[in-house]
């Protein structure tokens, strides 16, 4: 004999994975509608949200030519990125920082990889997770899709001065909303 449950009781969804949000954002990133529907602005980034996968948060951003995100880290949350128009530069740390109870740390050789991410290139990426996302074009807007899960507790933004990574600043939800 099986039992099913009863139609009004909830059913458990899954959180979603690295992978899962990959495939939103690509997704996303091909829907040249709501790509074509943010507005830039010449001098700042701009954003809008949209509603991720599975309770995730998601962004649309636009980026104008030379501006850049510093670096950051996206705390206890996994993500995923991916650019739909233009070409995004990503800085990343390899190496696996401590999440607590530091302010400066000496980067060891080799720690560094650097991506360049032409529109319909993206990544995921897992929990603490140090990186700087670049539009280096002189010229031209990039546009990128991102989300995370689960949705942002906090983004710690750091310095870096060649080898040194120096914690400067914890924001949390309330800071950018």
């Amino acid at each position: 004999m099986s039992v099913s449950p009863s139609p009004s009781a909830p059913t458990a969804v899954a959180a979603p994975t690295q992978a899962d949000l990959l495939d939103f954002v690509r997704r996303t990133a091909a829907d040249t509608e709501l790509i074509a529907s943010l507005p830039l602005d010449p001098e700042g980034r701009t954003w809008v949200r949209l509603k991720g996968p599975g309770g995730s948060e998601a962004w649309l951003i636009g980026w104008p030519p030379g501006t850049g995100t510093g670096w950051h880290d996206h705390a206890d949350s996994v993500g995923a990125f991916l650019t739909a128009r233009g070409e995004l530069k990503e800085n990343s740390l390899t190496a696996r920082l401590p999440t607590d109870g530091w302010k400066t740390l000496e980067l060891t050789e080799g720690v560094d990889r650097e991506r360049r991410l032409p529109a319909g290139q993206g990544r995921a990426f897992g929990r603490h997770h140090v990186h700087e996302v670049l539009n280096e074009s002189p010229d031209q807007h990039a546009i990128s899709v991102h989300a995370y899960y689960p949705p942002l507790p906090q983004i710690r933004r750091y310095s870096r001065t060649g080898q040194v990574l120096r914690l400067e600043q914890v924001e949390r939800p309330e800071d950018w909303q």
